[in-house]
C-alpha cells in the first residue's frame, strides 16, 4: 500500500504543479570550516525514485555533505535544489524533508502510534487524522500491531523501522538517512537493509543514504557516490564501480582488490620483467607509453593453478605468474590464497572449496593468471 489521504482529509493542502526534473539536484556544492575544506566542488542529480548510497572512510565529506542537504548546515557554495526548488537558506523544517538518524530518537513517554503522528501534529493537523495516517505508516514498515506499544517494549529493528515510519508519515519528497543501521546487530542489520529498500520501491522515494559499511551500500543503492577528501572520486551503480573502478582508493574501497603496478609499453603492462596485455574496454584512463598503471585484480576472478590441478595450461588467461603459497584460509565454500609471485608481487586469490585446486597447501609453488578482460586498469598512486 500507499500512505495516502481522503480529499477530505487533503482539503488544506494545494496539489503541487506537475515536475519531471530532477528530484535532487547538488551543482558544485562545497563546504569548509575555517580553512579546513569539508566538502569541495560537489554536482550530482536523482531522478525521482532513486536511491543514492554516500560510501566513504569517517570524515570523507558524507555526513557535511547531507546536513547541507537537511539544511543543519549552509553551503560555503554552490545549489541545492529540491525538486527545481533552491533550497539553500530555506529552514529545515520548511524543506519536506523527512530524517532517520542512527539514534532512533524516539519520544519514550509516547506510544508508537503517537511517536509516529508527531510530526503531523506539529504540522496542524488533528490527532485523530494523524494517527490514522500514522497506522497507514506503520503498515508500510509492518508494525501496525504494535501501534500501542512503548518504544521500551521493542527490540532495535522495530525501534528504527518506528523511526522510518515517522520520517515517511508527512510524505516527503526527500528521505535523508544517516547511519541509520549502524547501531544494529548483524543480522538485524541485514534484515533492515532488506526492509528499507524494499519501502523505497513500494513508496517510489528518493533516498540518500550514508555509510561506511561497503557491503551495505553494494545491496541498497540504485547509485553509490564514493567519496575521499570532500569530493566524489566516482558516481555509479555498484556493478559500475565494482567492475570499473575510476581509481585506485575506488578499487580497494569497494570490494577486494590485487593492485599490480608496472610501467605502459606500447604493447601492455610491464611488471617486473614480464609484459603483460591489458584490455582498453576495462580502463578509465588513457594511457601512454611510460606512464606509470595498475592492473586491478578481484580475488574470484583469478586462477590459481597446482600440481593438483588436471590443467596442463591456461590457454584463455595468457601469462601465468609463478610463485609459491604463504597462506591458506578455509572460509567454507571457499579458500583465500595469498601467493607471494616470483615477480615480486603478493596477489590473493579465491578458489571454491570443491575444485582440485583447493586441495593446494601453504608453501606448494603454483602458477596464477588472469583474462585480461576480467580486470580494469587505473593509474598508479
Amino acid at each position: 500500500m500507499t500512505i495516502t489521504t481522503t480529499l477530505e482529509e487533503s482539503a488544506a493542502e494545494v496539489a503541487p504543479a506537475p515536475y519531471d526534473g530532477p528530484a535532487l539536484e547538488l551543482t558544485a556544492v562545497s563546504r569548509s570550516f575555517g580553512t579546513t575544506a569539508a566538502v569541495e566542488n560537489v554536482s550530482f542529480a536523482l531522478e525521482q525514485g532513486t536511491f543514492l548510497t554516500m560510501l566513504g572512510p569517517s570524515g570523507s565529506g558524507k555526513s557535511t555533505t547531507l546536513n547541507m542537504i537537511a539544511g543543519f548546515l549552509e553551503p560555503t557554495s554552490g545549489t541545492i535544489r529540491l525538486r527545481g526548488r533552491d533550497i539553500v537558506g530555506l529552514q529545515p523544517y520548511r524543506r519536506g524533508i523527512g530524517m532517520v538518524f542512527q539514534n532512533y530518537s524516539l519520544f519514550p513517554h509516547l506510544s508508537v502510534v503517537r511517536n509516529v503522528s508527531f510530526p503531523l501534529e506539529v504540522r496542524g493537523v488533528p490527532r485523530r487524522q494523524a494517527e490514522k495516517r500514522a497506522i497507514d505508516a506503520l503498515e508500510v514498515v509492518d508494525l501496525e500491531a504494535r501501534a500501542k506499544a512503548m518504544p521500551r517494549e521493542l527490540s532495535g529493528g522495530q525501534q528504527q523501522r518506528v523511526a522510518l515510519a515517522r520520517s515517511i508519515v508527512f510524505e516527503p519528497d526527500l528521505l535523508l538517512m544517516d547511519e541509520p543501521l549502524g547501531a544494529l546487530d548483524r543480522r538485524l542489520r541485514e534484515e533492515m537493509q532488506v526492509s528499507i529498500k524494499h519501502i523505497a520501491d513500494r513508496l517510489n522515494s528518493t533516498i540518500v543514504f550514508v555509510t561506511h559499511d561497503q557491503e551495505e551500500a553494494l545491496v541498497m543503492s540504485d547509485l553509490i557516490a564514493i567519496y575521499n577528501h570532500g569530493r566524489i572520486e566516482q558516481l555509479g551503480t555498484a556493478q559500475q564501480l565494482y567492475e570499473n573502478p575510476a581509481s585506485i582508493f575506488v578499487a580497494d574501497f569497494v570490494g577486494e582488490s590485487n593492485i599490480i603496478e608496472g610501467t605502459v609499453t606500447a604493447d601492455g603492462l610491464m611488471i617486473g620483467d614480464t609484459l603483460f596485455p591489458l584490455s582498453t574496454r576495462r580502463s578509465a584512463t588513457t594511457f601512454a607509453p611510460g606512464d606509470r598503471a595498475a592492473v586491478v585484480v578481484r580475488p574470484e576472478l583469478a586462477t590459481l593453478r597446482s600440481t593438483h590441478s588436471t590443467m596442463q595450461s591456461a590457454p584463455v588467461h595468457g601469462r601465468e605468474v609463478p610463485g609459491v603459497v604463504t597462506e591458506v584460509l578455509y572460509l567454507g565454500t571457499a579458500y583465500r590464497y595469498f601467493v607471494r609471485t616470483d615477480l615480486g608481487f603478493d596477489i590473493e586469490v579465491r578458489v571454491r572449496a570443491h575444485l582440485p585446486e583447493a586441495r593446494t597447501c601453504k608453501g606448494d609453488r603454483v602458477h596464477v593468471s588472469w583474462a585480461v578482460d576480467d580486470v580494469s586498469t587505473v593509474a598508479a598512486s
